[in-house]
């Protein structure tokens, strides 16, 4: 199958990946082949236009061939609110994207010492949940081990986006004292992430937050894994998100468009912009509902 057309770099061209996925038969491959001549289209379009394959069958090809960790649309083993994994090539992925290499520019670059990253918002509802959880999808795309910590011990929802069905053992085990095992989950679907969750939701967030035992374990964390990120309780909880933030050593504010209030964004970045650490800037959510 040497004249299907191939992109970019791989052990195997595009159309012998989307043949051996989709067994198609040498018919069907003679009819793609005649039509992409005749069209000029690349392999993987002429085989959606006669309709032997879906769309999502060419991005779950190219992810293959890129090595691009991807989960096909309406599968089971992703949340559809994780974009960067299901909907890879779209306009929210690549805002995803174009934040982790600033992030990566500007932030991570030349750590000394090793930092997390802390993702703030002023109110429920700013999307910040679902800002973290694709922002570390985009990050773990890179290769590199990445964590993803769920602070947010007030209302706490990134074992419900990746799909953890009530845990029981989690972050407020650790700061509790509690000798919890297998904390960290590694994210089946999506190599190289890993989610710590909340575990049970406690009545002293604050409180466990604030012990020294949570600085010891974002030194292990940031020890171990090329990148952390923490999801914090909104800030209009009260202090947890503040002292989350000074603990990770950098930050970055998110708001919500026609939502967040300006007031209250410039009362955030106020408070994490004098605590001392690495401010990375304000982030416009525009594409959760």
């Amino acid at each position: 199958m040497t004249d299907f057309q191939t992109s970019g770099t791989g052990d195997k061209s595009i159309g012998d990946i989307i043949a051996e996925a989709n067994n198609l038969s040498a018919s069907q491959v003679s009819q793609i082949l005649a039509h992409q001549q005749k069209t000029g289209l690349k392999f993987g379009e002429a085989a959606v236009a006669l309709g032997f394959i879906k769309r999502e069958d060419v991005l779950w090809a190219l992810s293959q061939q890129f090595h691009y960790p991807y989960q096909a649309e309406g599968g089971t083993a992703v949340c559809a609110e994780l974009v960067v994994a299901t909907k890879p090539f779209d306009a929210a992925s690549e805002f995803f994207r174009d934040v982790r290499s600033q992030l990566i520019s500007n932030l991570f670059a030349d750590q000394d010492p090793r930092k997390a990253l802390a993702i703030c918002s002023p109110n429920v509802g700013d999307g910040k949940s679902f800002f973290a959880a694709n922002l570390a999808v985009a990050f773990s795309q890179l290769g590199g081990r990445t964590l993803l910590v769920d602070a947010d011990m007030r209302t706490p929802r990134l074992h419900e986006i990746f799909g953890i069905e009530n845990p029981k053992t989690g972050l407020s085990g650790i700061l509790s004292g509690r000798n919890e095992t297998n904390v960290i989950r590694p994210i089946d679907a999506l190599p190289s992430l890993f989610l710590l969750p909340v575990g049970v939701v406690p009545p002293n967030p604050l409180e466990l937050i604030q012990r020294p035992v949570f600085d010891l374990l974002l030194n292990e964390l940031v020890s171990k894994f090329d990148y952390v990120l923490v999801d914090t309780p909104a800030f209009s909880h009260g202090a947890d998100a503040r002292v989350v933030a000074a603990k990770c050593g950098a930050s970055v504010a998110l708001g919500r468009k026609g939502q967040t209030a300006v007031p209250a964004m410039k009362q955030l970045v106020a408070t994490l912009g004098k605590r001392g650490q690495d401010f990375a800037g304000v982030i416009l959510n525009e594409f959760n509902a």
